[in-house]
Formats: structure tokens, sequence, C-alpha cells
């Protein structure tokens, strides 16, 4: 049977959690605020702000210039207003310097846009608690080159470039994994970009029975040479990588070319609710928005489920399924999130949208 000094502690702990719960969580954000990425800050600090305040929760916003050396300062901000979790980070000089710490303060980081493979290495190593909701360095090639193997096998395949380091590289490693799978393209090529006309290389392309073409280049590029194939009846069938998500002009892309490429969020179902709710408030979902919701999302069920667990916050970030308006998130023991959020998409109307034969 319970005393009464039991029963009174148990009392008083219960208070104490009603307290916490009361009260909210505390989540800062950081973005900029000022300068050429202000835009991007907007975006995030909309985002997050949205999904706070739906939560009841605290938001203390700091300014992120993206300077060298100003993460200490960063961290001394959070750290005085007594987050208990911080999200956004649109730079790498910002978590360079807040990181170390933001791990003496227990403080996690939740980034939304930093994908340098080093800083995450550096981060497992020295035990910093920095988790990334967008893709790492090397996503996209795996996508790439898991569509390209599943379904591409039994076709003549050519790999195209635009000679700069990104497009290169992303088609180095294509040929790469197809070697390694005895897989030789039937073309590769170095093109010319910026051109009005690519007649020469799809004619090139059509002598050496090429299907299906990857091209590491971007966006203008892929539509002109999409729009001269099917001008010189040249069936092929097209598929790039994330620079397709760019301006629709000063040609339109051409119904059916693919891309690999993060979805554009406000178009996915488990974003409906958020972007109903974003517009109705007078905001566009658009950018870092939904993201940054997301992070804030998840870092309020967190501290939560760490308050109600008696465990570092840090601990429930990882191996827990988060229901987000970018779809289910969970973090890897490595930080990382467990699922490629790159996605194959197909070009209809005036979207990428998922192709239509529900290929993945």
């Amino acid at each position: 049977m319970m005393t009464l000094r039991v029963i009174a502690a148990l009392l008083s702990l219960m208070a104490l959690t009603v307290e916490s719960r009361a009260a909210g969580v505390t989540i800062g954000v950081v973005a900029p605020q000022e300068g050429s990425f202000a835009s991007l800050g907007a975006q995030i600090f909309a985002g997050a702000n949205f999904e706070i305040k739906q939560a009841g929760d605290t938001v203390v916003p700091v300014n992120e210039t993206c300077q060298d050396n100003s993460g200490q300062v960063i961290a001394d901000a959070l750290i005085a207003a007594k987050v208990q979790i911080a999200i956004g980070f649109l730079c790498s000089e910002t978590l360079e310097g807040a990181l170390p710490k933001l791990k003496d303060a227990n403080i996690p980081v939740v980034t939304v846009s930093v994908r340098s493979r080093i800083l995450m290495e550096d981060s497992l190593k020295n035990g910093w608690p920095l988790f990334r909701l967008g893709p790492k360095d090397g996503d996209e090639a795996a996508k790439i080159i898991s569509i390209i193997l599943q379904q591409w096998t039994g076709s003549p395949i050519a790999l195209i470039e635009d000679g700069t380091i990104h497009g290169r590289e992303l088609t180095e490693a294509v040929r790469n994994a197809l070697e390694e799978n005895g897989l030789k393209p039937v073309f590769t090529d170095t093109y010319r970009p910026g051109q009005e006309q690519q007649v020469g290389l799809v004619r090139r392309l059509k002598r050496a029975g090429a299907a299906k073409v990857f091209i590491g280049g971007d966006r203008n590029d892929v539509a002109i040479i999409a729009r001269d194939a099917k001008a010189e009846n040249i069936p092929l069938s097209i598929l790039s990588g994330d620079a397709m998500r760019a301006a629709n002009q000063p040609l339109a892309l051409a119904d059916g070319v693919r891309a690999v490429a993060i979805p554009e969020y406000a178009l996915l179902p488990d974003a409906a609710a958020t972007v109903e709710a974003l517009r109705g408030a007078g905001a566009e979902p658009e950018g870092y928005v939904l993201p940054a919701a997301a992070a804030a999302l998840i870092a309020n069920q967190a501290v939560q489920a760490a308050l109600a667990e008696g465990k570092p916050v840090a601990e429930k970030l990882i191996g827990t399924q988060f229901n987000t308006p970018i779809g289910p998130v969970t973090f890897a023991p490595a930080h990382e999130l467990s699922q490629n959020p790159y996605r194959l998409l197909e070009w209809r109307g005036d979207a990428f949208v998922p192709p239509a034969d529900g290929t993945d």
C-alpha cells in the first residue's frame, strides 16, 4: 500500500509533467534573415513557425549569416534561449562552429539543407548531434543507378553529359555502375551546352542505336535534345537528374521526359492538409516551407517523447517514424534519412509528377 509520502511524490511528478507539456517545446529556428539567402531563410521560418504555432510550442528565431566562424555565436544564442532542439541551418559554415557547443548543451540539430558528407562524418566521429532531413552526397546518383539497372538493362543505353563538374561526375558514376554490372553503353559523349539546337547529337544517338539516354546536364539542354529528337523522328526515352527542377524556359520541356529529383512536396498526398492550412494562412508552400514544417513537427514529437521517457532527445530521433508533410521520415543510426528522398518523376503539363505507369 502506498504511503502518503509516495502519493505526494507521484502527484508532484505528474504536476511537473503536465506543466512541462503545457509549456510546450522551445524550438530554435536558425535561418538567414538578411542578405542573398534571406528568401530561403524566410521559407524555412514560415514553415517552421506555422507548425510550431500549431503545436503551441515556442519559436526562437536566430539569424544565420552563413559566414565562417559564425556558428559559435549562434550556438550561444540557442543555449541562452534554453531551446530543447534546433532546426533549419542552411549553411555548413554555421554548423561547423555551432555543433561542438550544442553537443555540450545536449541540443540536437535537424538541418533541412546541408548535404556535406564530410560534416556528417565529423559529427558522427565527435558525437555531434546533427541529423539531416535532406539528401546526402551520392543519393542522386544512387537513385539514378537503381532506376537504370531496374528498368533499362534490356535496352541500348547512351550516356551524355555537358562537361560541368556535376554533370560529368553524375554520368561517370552511372557508367561505373553499368560496367560493374556487365553493361556497356552503346554511346557516350560530352556535348557543348547552351546551344540553340542539338540535331547533330541526336542523329549520332540514332546511328549508335540508342533507345534510352541519360543526360547529365541542365533543363534547357535536355529540352532542346528532346525537341530535336522528336523533330528528327528519333524515339528516345530521356532521363536526367535533379537539375531538371528549374524554370521551364526559354524552351518548354516535352511531356514524358523523366528526372530523378526531389519531388514537389506540395503535390504529395501527405502534404495536402498542411498545404491547405498554409494557404489559408496566406503562405505558399514553396521551397523549404514544407521541409521546415516537417522538421518542426519532428522536433516537437521527439522532445515530447524524450520528456515522457526520461531519455535524451537525440536518442528519440533515431529509429522513430515521424509522419510529416513530406512523407514518413525515419533517421538511421548514422543520423541520415533511412530512405533515399529522390524519386523518379515525369514531366506532364506543367509539373514533374510520379510516372503514370507506377514505376519508381
